[in-house]
């Protein structure tokens, strides 16, 4: 609406109706059991603390003594019991509750359905009848319990629920929280008989519990990317966010269409993006019978896949470059997918290429252009699915090094990470809650490393947890103090909790950072229970900047996660979190204004949880695979990869390589990075840029390799043999940091791989910025 203008009426109505009308929270769970209620009552327990009249009815404990400690105090109001098919149900006494007028009613079970001579039929109706009272409600909901994403679960797993509610139901929820456990965490929960006899076979089964899981994550992170792209609007901000992946591909009617939409599906798929088919025609031409067989199968695909798809006019061909880029940008694509020019070297450089100019127009949109390997290899389909490995011989003896190797994975740790989208998640606190559970069941825990940040909610749950004394180390005129690693292994109990993964130690520590210290615990037969935000991972740290504007200088490397038994996310709403900010549960008083005002402004808030969900559903979806499950949800990738990243000494160099391990981790893929010099003697700041480079793809799990290339004259040729050599799949360069006028005297080094690299993918990296409108 115009700033402006006056309101009408209806509006102005719907306003006070909005004001007055109460507002819904839904805690979602994969499953039964994951902790939904806990956390509700937890939630009504907080609220109660600071004064709010909180109630509950139909809340269904399932006689779990952790989720009946936490009713505590909390006000019951009878709900009406009856039985269907052998089994007690409880309805909402609406009356009672209208009459009691409570603020905030914690109520289990939205998908509910009510006995026949009740007033509304479902719970979610009952639901809104209450919140037109005025009275806020608090629920839960398990995914499959999603009409929709129910369908998709049960083909996946055979498990259904009986009673569902609308997919959009989540969209009339003023706040959504993930309550995210492992599949690991429900089997033993159900091996202790915790979620009682009534649970579905199937969910005896970790590959049926990681689709749950995988599926809860990615619908969060779906409604929270609505929330970003809403924010971003509101704010004047326009282009891709950087939290998640939109793949545009631009295909015309011709018989590599397909091919192209094809390989943008796959790519979307691996990268868990959404993906847009794009195609331009020229006003007043007619379809060929040709174009139109071709548009008829195109479209069939489009729509198969699941893809939007859009037919553009265009007046004149030189238009389509400029037009794409818009059309990109407006739809906030982060890569655009289409095919290298088949033009010969002449015609590029007398008409340009369709490839040329669009590298000219864009800056924060990577570009992939896709080989047509017909000329190289004779192919003219994508690849079939590489046949299964081979599994060991299960007579075969194993050698002195493989028992070796054996056994001492036998001997190690169990490592279990908890990562949040940012401070003041409950990391620490969730961490330290799980301590004193197992120290219940008679497991050794000792606290090897804390940082309470004076939170009292977080210092009370250390309970009867043993803390081992951290180590003093001399650093300059001062004393400071580290976790004693020795003297925990010294200790040597089964379980060690470990706070803050990415720190790094004081200088003269035998270690330079904590997760080093973790990995010796591990090696030494000792547990680790440990916390790390997201923005934290190494891989993550250009998406980061781009997101919040801040540069993380404390990393891990991804491997720590994936050497993770279990990794579970911390989900907290934006909402709670700048509550809890406000409150200073999070940082000091004083420093909370300027926190709300820099990093934990709404937007950052909001990519980084989304940035979290999608992550934490990538790995869920690598165990999948480990697992060897079919189907996981990304589906498989057709041919052997084999990725070659260019870098040169630029500051583009650390996000050419985060972006090739990512592409090689999701593709399963070989990767290399390459440095070519010209024989020149190498300064002192160029050596060390490079073992800065060097140390960043080790720390991912890559090589560098530096050759000399004898003149800058056959810097190119000498790069491209390497890439032959290597038979390099796909190619990945920024984009040039030269004014597009100088190609007019001479070839950049993308031009010149643009020419002779037609026969391998390349995907020119975007050199980001924000923008506004």
């Amino acid at each position: 609406m115009a700033p402006y203008k006056r309101k009408s009426p209806e509006e102005i109505l719907y306003s006070i109706y909005q004001l007055q009308r109460g507002r819904l929270k839904i805690i979602i769970g994969s499953v039964s059991g994951s902790g939904k209620t806990y956390h509700m009552l937890e939630e009504g327990k907080l609220l109660k603390q600071q004064g709010i009249d909180v109630v509950i009815s139909a809340v269904s404990t399932m006689g779990r003594a952790e989720t009946v400690q936490q009713l505590g105090d909390l006000e019951r109001v009878p709900s009406i019991h009856w039985w269907k098919d052998g089994k007690e149900e409880k309805d909402l006494p609406l009356e009672a509750l209208v009459e009691r007028n409570p603020e905030v009613l914690l109520v289990d079970g939205l998908a509910h359905r009510n006995r026949e001579e009740a007033r509304f039929q479902t719970r979610l109706e009952d639901i809104r009848y209450l919140m037109d009272q005025g009275i806020s409600v608090i629920t839960t909901i398990n995914v499959y319990e999603l009409a929709g994403v129910g369908e998709q679960i049960y083909e996946m797993t055979g498990i259904r629920s009986e009673e569902t509610v609308p997919l959009n139901t989540l969209e009339l929820a003023d706040e959504v929280r993930l309550i995210d456990v492992s599949p690991e965490t429900i089997l033993k929960r159900l091996e202790e008989g915790v979620l009682g006899e009534g649970a579905h076979p199937a969910l005896s089964l970790r590959g049926n519990l990681g689709v749950l899981r995988e599926v809860s994550l990615r619908l969060m992170a779906e409604g929270v990317n609505d929330s970003l792209e809403k924010h971003r609007e509101a704010e004047g901000l326009i282009g891709p966010s950087g939290a998640t992946e939109r793949i545009l591909v631009s295909a015309q009617y011709h018989w590599n269409g397909s091919l192209y939409i094809r390989r943008g599906q796959q790519i979307a798929k691996r990268l868990n993006g959404d993906l847009i088919i794009v195609t331009f025609l020229l006003r007043g031409r007619p379809l060929t019978k040709d174009q139109q067989v071709f548009k008829r199968s195109i479209r069939k695909l489009t729509e198969r896949i699941h893809a939007r798809f859009e037919e553009l006019e265009l007046l004149r061909l030189r238009m389509l470059p400029s037009m794409l880029v818009r059309y990109a940008i407006q739809n906030n694509v982060t890569r655009i997918v289409m095919g290298h020019s088949q033009k010969s070297g002449w015609q590029e450089k007398w008409q340009g290429s369709i490839a040329s100019r669009v590298l000219r127009r864009t800056r924060n949109i990577d570009v992939f252009l896709m080989a047509d390997r017909a000329e190289q290899d004779g192919e003219r389909i994508l690849p079939v699915r590489p046949a299964p490995k081979e599994t060991a011989e299960p007579f075969h003896r194993l050698t002195t090094q493989e028992l070796e190797k054996k056994i001492e994975h036998i001997r190690r740790g169990t490592f279990k990470v908890y990562i949040g989208s940012a401070p003041g998640v409950g990391k620490t606190y969730k961490m330290l809650q799980e301590g004193n559970l197992l120290r219940s069941r008679g497991i050794d825990v000792v606290i090897g490393l804390l940082e309470t940040h004076g939170r009292e909610e977080t210092r009370q749950q250390v309970g009867g947890l043993t803390l081992i004394p951290r180590a003093r180390i001399p650093y300059q005129s001062t004393e400071l103090t580290e976790m004693d690693t020795e003297a925990i292994i010294a200790r040597h109990p089964e379980v060690v909790l470990v706070d803050e993964l990415a720190h790094t130690n004081v200088p003269g520590s035998i270690t330079r950072k904590r997760y080093e210290d973790v990995i010796r615990l591990l090696e030494n037969g000792i547990s680790v229970i440990t916390t790390v935000n997201v923005q934290h991972l190494e891989s993550l740290n250009d998406a980061v900047e781009q997101l919040t504007g801040v540069r993380v200088r404390e990393t891990v490397p991804d491997a720590i996660l994936r050497m993770a038994s279990e990794v579970e996310l911390i989900d907290v709403t934006p909402q709670m979190l700048q509550q809890r900010m406000r409150e200073g549960k999070i940082y000091a008083q004083e420093k909370v204004n300027q926190a709300l005002e820099s990093f934990f402004r709404i937007g950052n808030l909001i990519a980084l949880r989304e940035l979290a969900l999608r992550e934490i559903a990538d790995d869920v979806d690598e165990r999948l695979e480990a697992w060897e499950r079919e189907p996981a949800l990304r589906g498989p990738w057709s041919r052997r990869e084999v990725i070659f990243v260019c870098v040169d000494t630029g500051p583009q160099a650390e996000r050419l390589i985060r972006r090739g391990f990512r592409i090689a981790h999701r593709l399963k893929a070989e990767w290399h990075v390459h440095y070519v010099h010209c024989s020149r003697i190498q300064t002192p700041e160029e050596q060390k840029r490079l073992n800065t480079l060097r140390h960043l793809t080790e720390r991912l799990g890559g090589v560098m390799d530096i050759t000399e290339a004898g003149s800058r004259k056959h810097l190119h040729k000498h790069l491209l043999q390497l890439m032959n050599d290597r038979q390099t799949t796909q190619l990945i360069i920024g984009q040039s940091r030269r004014h597009w006028a100088y190609s007019l005297f001479s070839m950049s080094f993308v031009q010149y791989l643009l020419r002779h690299a037609r026969h391998m993918d390349m995907l020119i990296v975007a050199v980001h910025t924000q923008i506004m409108e």
